[in-house]
């Protein structure tokens, strides 16, 4: 059986990163709206070892920001000073990230809270989870940092994204020389890799075809780095069957969390089903009130269905 120990022990080609750098800090300092860097600033006071926030999903590809969920991360130094509770920081130290609800002036986002260090394992090879590196593969903004030393840190980090991403596809692409292909190629296998409400051909297309610039970019900086001591592709099946396995119960593990960091969490899982689903999924006052629990017995119920995949 092939262990993870053999991915992890890869390395890239002996090349200049700088050029893939560049281009992801271009993409990390592109302007975004005011109100957007003033939330960011709002979450980062709620937690003093902030070092930065990243802004990055569908509400990043969107003009109109009315009635959409922010998706933000939150990079700290340490949980231990980022958090009051005692509990918070056992919870994001056992099953990283914390996730909570953030509301200013008109808009409403959830926002990730990750350690340097495992921000730096979970964009790696040293991690079965897809969860943060295909996020950090795709365009993002980082739209408040500490400082100058935060930024380089931080774009270090997201530059490690994309090269595990094609990496741990490399195998198993088609044959198809287009670039743009095989980045639509390697989000499919992400998002199979999670639960998921969208469907995993459509949200891969749109992903790349929303900002094909930038992955025909980066598909020539990234190529670079991808070791040419690569899995078979029988290998790395396997190794996508286990992240599949894996992905499947960290997103109801993450979902059961929630409930408990997440004011009003259910309702926005309710609120995102039906907005991509089309579904009319009402969540009861009791299971409100008890959220684990409620949480529980919907998901069951939508995994049948195929609503959740």
């Amino acid at each position: 059986m092939l262990r993870l120990k053999a991915m992890t022990q890869m390395k890239w080609k002996n090349t200049d990163i700088h050029g893939l750098k560049s281009i992801i800090a271009e993409e990390l300092n592109r302007p975004v709206a005011e109100e957007i860097s003033q939330m960011a600033a709002a979450i980062a006071k709620q937690h003093p070892s902030a070092r930065g926030i990243l802004f990055y999903g569908s509400a990043l590809r969107a003009t109109n920001l009315d009635g959409l969920m922010l998706d933000f991360y939150l990079i700290v130094d340490d949980y231990k000073q980022a958090y009051r509770k005692r509990w918070l920081i056992w919870a994001n130290e056992c099953l990283p990230p914390n996730v909570f609800l953030f509301r200013y002036k008109n808009l409403v986002a959830k926002y990730a809270v990750l350690s340097v260090a495992d921000f730096r394992k979970l964009v790696s090879l040293k991690t079965l989870s897809v969860s943060v590196w295909a996020r950090f593969a795709q365009p993002t903004r980082l739209v408040w940092c500490a400082d100058a030393a935060a930024s380089n840190t931080v774009t270090a980090l997201v530059a490690c994204a994309a090269p595990t991403l094609l990496e741990t596809a490399a195998p198993l692409f088609s044959g198809d020389a287009d670039p743009l292909a095989r980045w639509r190629e390697a989000f499919r296998l992400t998002y199979q890799a999670e639960l998921r409400v969208e469907k995993s051909n459509g949200r891969a297309d749109l992903i790349v075809d929303s900002n094909p610039e930038y992955y025909r970019r980066m598909t020539q900086a990234v190529v670079a780095h991808i070791s040419r001591n690569l899995p078979t592709r029988k290998q790395a099946l396997r190794l996508w069957a286990k992240r599949r396995r894996l992905g499947k119960w960290l997103s109801i593990l993450r979902l059961m969390k929630a409930s408990f960091t997440f004011s009003g969490g259910l309702d926005y899982l309710a609120w995102k089903i039906n907005r991509h689903a089309g579904t009319k999924i009402i969540i009861k006052s009791w299971q409100r009130r008890f959220p684990l629990i409620g949480a529980l017995t919907l998901l069951p119920k939508l995994l049948v269905k195929g609503t959740v995949r």
